[in-house]
């Protein structure tokens, strides 16, 4: 299997609980929380992991927050590498409330990093010798928003391929650069088109204009329920996700994102890796709270999605 690292610049420590009701102004008394691993790479890495292969995963780490979540990666036997920073890794909350069956998700903002922090975590990335490389999430203060294009163009002059899952600016400056898979969302997808786009012949249009203007090679465009587009220059592959019980959508992109990414380190061609995305994606909505895909549960999707994929060329 080629070599896959994560980045993960703003993670978090994942709070998760439950109540009966949320109500203003009153004390509500949650369920004892769980705790896990959170952000985006942070998140491919555990999927993959949960997968049953390897990657590693850098990121940045500092104060008790930031102890606990390597305490929790290495707990799981996830192949990680901190990067101690100054300011303390920030925390996120997912409340289940059971009397609705809704989800509230709290997301908090992450420590700025300093120019040190962030080089030394560049560092921490390019001496493990990917061949892949997961580029995910926001980036944090103090970061320029040049990161993500620079190091796809560094990436890209010594044959390493990355995979970029991040929006606004940041992924503004990657244009051109060389990114060779992005993971949109349909909502996101329409952002970059400037337009609505109401079915698959205007995701295959929008999706291959952008290719077509440098915004990377291949795009998976994450389609909720309805599964994912598969897009290159001459392509559109429509997978369908297959019907299941949803428990939580916490973690199905970056799960979709894991998938795709083992399959292409483990020599699968770009169709069955974006079915082992949908596959990975699918199996993780089965989980509650924060959890990610079970392996028996995604490798099963997996031929599911194989069974019932459509080709547009």
């Amino acid at each position: 299997m080629d070599k896959v690292v994560t980045l993960t610049l703003n993670p978090a420590l994942d709070v998760a609980t439950r109540i009966h009701s949320v109500a203003p102004e009153i004390k509500l008394r949650c369920a004892a929380p769980g705790f896990h691993p959170g952000g985006g790479g942070i998140n491919v890495s555990r999927a993959i992991h949960f997968l049953g292969f390897t990657s590693s995963a850098v990121y940045a780490a500092g104060g008790h927050n930031g102890a606990m979540l390597t305490q929790l990666l290495t707990a799981e036997g996830i192949d990680n590498y901190p990067v101690e920073i100054a300011g303390v890794t920030r925390e996120n909350v997912v409340v289940y409330e059971e009397s609705t069956g809704l989800q509230y998700r709290f997301t908090l903002p992450g420590p700025a990093l300093s120019a040190d922090e962030w080089v030394a975590s560049l560092e921490t990335l390019f001496n493990l010798n990917p061949a892949y490389i997961v580029a995910s999430g926001s980036l944090p203060a103090g970061v320029p928003l040049e990161f993500y294009g620079e190091i796809t163009r560094y990436a890209r002059e010594r044959g390493i391929r990355v995979i970029l899952d991040t929006a606004g600016d940041a992924l503004n400056r990657a244009i051109g650069k060389g990114v060779y898979l992005l993971k949109p969302n349909l909502r996101e997808l329409e952002r970059y088109a400037g337009e609505a786009l109401p079915g698959e012949a205007a995701i295959r249009a929008a999706g291959q204009r952008l290719i077509a203007g440098g915004l990377a090679e291949v795009m998976l465009v994450s389609l909720g329920a309805a599964g994912a587009a598969l897009i290159t220059r001459a392509d559109c592959v429509m997978l369908r996700a297959p019907i299941v019980p949803i428990q939580s959508k916490v973690g199905a992109g970056d799960s979709m994102v894991g998938g795709i990414v083992l399959g292409l380190a483990q020599g699968f061609d770009l169709i069955d890796a974006a079915r082992l995305g949908v596959a990975a994606g699918s199996a993780a909505v089965m989980t509650a709270g924060t959890e990610l895909c079970r392996a028996e549960d995604a490798w099963r999707l997996y031929e599911e999605v194989r069974a019932t994929h459509r080709v547009h060329t």
